[in-house]
């Protein structure tokens, strides 16, 4: 109530983008040894979307590097099928490569990602799954709980923290995502190294240097860039030189165009060459 809505606003932003960051780290287990001390860590909704146990799940999965990008296997790809792509009308085309722009993701990116996970939660939850009882229930439970205590001792409404807040955070987070992975037949190449600033680089937790993260996911984020400097020739040599200068460079020249192509250019080949999940 001090500082008003015009300077709680985007430090709150802020605030929730890198408790995301945060959750990603206790999700690869840090701070701590004890993962359920790293879980309860994560619990908090400060962005509200997400309980940390759905996105651990699903984030361990995008970890086989051998599966990244491809549409339907990993969780993560910003590509779609082609029989998908084929069966689709022209306002979910428009989306799908309106998110590959870096304005698109921004914007639209958040919207799509929560409202595909809410629904599938609320499927799963309606039919007793027990993983999914686990997972969402404590976390909506702490999401009234928090939009209770914002609405009655803070400048924001509950309508005005998710909108204004936590859908910003979400939309923070993505502009790390945009243009992490690419298709590409090497899965190595398909990972990029990010040499941003400081700024967005503790905001990320260092993150931004993809590669070594999924190199050594158990290193600790304090410790990534050490290692990225000590062997920079090596990692950049293997991702294909996937390398990006900085995000207000990528902004720049993905503002309105799109990264590359919504539809994965070889998806099917590259998933006949690997054992797929169970």
């Amino acid at each position: 109530p001090t500082w008003g809505l015009w300077a709680s606003t985007p430090l709150l932003a802020l605030l929730g983008a890198w408790h995301l960051s945060l959750q990603h780290e206790l999700i690869h287990g840090h701070p701590t040894r004890w993962t359920g001390l790293n879980h309860a860590l994560g619990m908090p909704p400060l962005s509200l979307w997400y309980p940390v146990g759905v996105y651990r799940t699903s984030h361990l999965l995008h970890h086989r590097d051998e599966l990244l990008t491809l549409p339907g296997v990993d969780p993560e790809s910003n590509y779609v099928s082609t029989d998908d792509w084929a069966n689709a009308g022209p306002l979910m085309r428009f989306f799908w490569v309106a998110r590959k722009t870096a304005l698109g993701r921004f914007i639209l990116g958040p919207g799509h990602a929560i409202a595909q996970s809410w629904g599938e939660a609320l499927v799963q939850v309606g039919r007793g799954q027990a993983g999914a009882l686990r997972d969402w229930l404590p976390h909506w439970l702490l999401v009234a709980a928090l939009l209770w205590f914002v609405d009655r001792y803070s400048a924001f409404s509950a309508w005005q923290y998710a909108l204004l807040v936590a859908y910003p955070a979400l939309s923070l987070a993505m502009v790390r995502s945009h243009y992490e992975h690419r298709a590409a037949v090497e899965p190595q190449h398909r990972i990029v190294v990010h040499e941003c600033g400081p700024f967005m680089r503790l905001l990320f937790l260092n993150n931004n240097y993809h590669l070594v993260h999924h190199d050594l996911p158990k290193l600790p984020w304090y410790l990534i860039p050490r290692v990225y400097r000590a062997h920079r020739d090596a990692y950049v040599a293997r991702n294909g030189g996937f390398v990006q200068s900085g995000y207000l460079q990528q902004a720049r020249q993905f503002a309105l165009t799109p990264t590359d192509g919504a539809v994965h250019p070889n998806a099917a080949d590259l998933l006949a060459r690997v054992e797929r999940p169970s």
